[in-house]
């Protein structure tokens, strides 16, 4: 990879976690009724497809147990979801929607909307397309991404020839070459 390469790639880097920090920011100063985005993702889930058990949840939205646990607490004091415990299973807890929580997500349905419009608006259809297969290829390198990382941590304990021998090519030629980076890395 040719340094002008390796500096798209970084650019690419940048913009990325730009990206995904502006939004997550901007989501975050958002209350519907005293109620986050993300909230509003758990009552629409229940509503598509009924009670819902909380790990079920954190695991097809990609929410932490912890981002959950809060998530459905104020869902629950603002009286728009109750949690249940399964008869035949005691552990298992679910959570459902009530009519004022219906009612909540009934009045402000069109937010979802607004918000996909929002983000995309602009970009022709065949556009969205080539994002949506961009995006997949992420998330599929995003697969194991921490352990990798991790495991490049654990060899940079060791010598530093076994770091350099695990180390691609590439890599090693930015890491040994002068730090005129346009963009901040880790």
């Amino acid at each position: 990879m040719s340094d002008r390469d390796w500096a798209t790639l970084e650019k690419t880097d940048w913009l990325f976690r730009k990206m995904v920090r502006r939004f997550v920011k901007e989501r975050d100063r958002i209350s519907v009724e005293g109620i986050s985005l993300p909230g509003l993702l758990i009552l629409h889930k229940i509503i598509r497809e009924g009670e819902q058990r909380l790990g079920d949840l954190a695991e097809q939205l990609d929410f932490t147990s912890g981002a959950i646990t809060a998530l459905t607490d104020k869902l629950e004091k603002k009286g728009f979801t109750v949690r249940r415990r399964k008869e035949d299973d005691r552990r298992t807890v679910l959570l459902d929607i009530t009519s004022s929580g219906r009612e909540m997500y009934a009045r402000n349905s069109n937010i979802g909307a607004r918000c996909i419009t929002l983000l995309f608006e602009g970009f022709k259809t065949e556009e969205l397309e080539q994002q949506n297969r961009f995006y997949e290829r992420v998330i599929l390198n995003l697969e194991g991404f921490s352990d990798k990382v991790l495991e490049s941590t654990e060899l940079n304990q060791g010598s530093h020839e076994q770091n350099r021998s695990s180390t691609s090519d590439h890599e090693q030629k930015r890491l040994e070459g002068p730090n005129e980076r346009k963009y901040l890395s880790y």
